[in-house]
């Protein structure tokens, strides 16, 4: 039998909080608000899960992390990633590449972009290349251009 491709797309938005820690991709970053949410609130790694759950047709990040489950309050996303990359090698596929995108007017996120993407890369064991992540805004659209929160796409290719 052939390879067999899978091809997933997530998305995650959260609103902004002050008192909370920005991160994204699993690195923290400066920021005077972070996201507001059950876990961290890491949408990049989110949106990730829901792109590698998708593309195996395993539900997304709410059947297999419920918000109301008390072990998953304040935990790391990269915690929830590697668990739902776990089932994707139990499920006998491996990433191919992630192509991620975050839409937010604040912070600027390039100086942060080769930081996510080789934590992303590590957290995947893939090796950067296989991992891009960009950023655009929404030209002061709606409530992501009035910097209220901030939204993650994350497009994955798996093989078996």
């Amino acid at each position: 039998m052939g390879q067999d491709f899978r091809i997933g797309q997530g998305f995650d938005v959260h609103r902004f909080r002050r008192g909370r820690k920005l991160v994204l991709g699993g690195i923290e970053i400066p920021h005077s608000r972070g996201l507001l949410g059950h876990s961290d609130a890491d949408a990049v790694i989110h949106a990730l899960i829901n792109a590698v759950l998708g593309a195996m047709g395993d539900g997304d990040i709410g059947t297999h992390f419920p918000d109301k489950d008390p072990r998953y309050k304040g935990i790391a996303s990269s915690k929830l990633l590697s668990q739902a990359l776990a089932i994707m090698r139990r499920k006998r596929f491996e990433l191919v590449n992630a192509d991620v995108t975050v839409v937010a007017e604040e912070p600027k996120l390039a100086p942060h972009y080769e930081s996510i993407r080789a934590n992303i890369a590590a957290l995947c064991q893939i090796s950067p290349e296989r991992v891009s992540i960009k950023a655009t805004t929404t030209e002061r659209l709606g409530w992501i251009g009035a910097g209220k929160g901030l939204a993650a796409s994350a497009v994955v290719l798996l093989r078996r």
